[in-house]
């Protein structure tokens, strides 16, 4: 995936959550655009953590997100 790809998906309104699922099997999720931001190589997401006022940053390597899919079509 390249970074423009991600902007693309990011900036499509209304904006709908979503899930990347990772080369390394993992997921992350993404609430709302602005937990998100997007480099060449690497993407920061903003992650709330209960009872802190400051989120964790988790840097995931762009080229490893293999497929982006809305939250609501995620099961369970």
């Amino acid at each position: 995936m390249t970074p423009e790809e991600l902007v693309e998906i990011l900036a499509e309104r209304p904006f709908v959550p979503l899930l990347l699922h990772m080369s390394n099997g993992r997921t992350h999720e993404v609430r709302h655009p602005e937990n998100i931001l997007v480099g060449e190589e690497v993407v920061a997401i903003s992650i709330p953590k209960k009872g802190s006022d400051y989120p964790l940053i988790r840097m995931v390597s762009l080229p490893h997100i293999n497929e982006i899919e809305p939250v609501s079509s995620v099961s369970g």
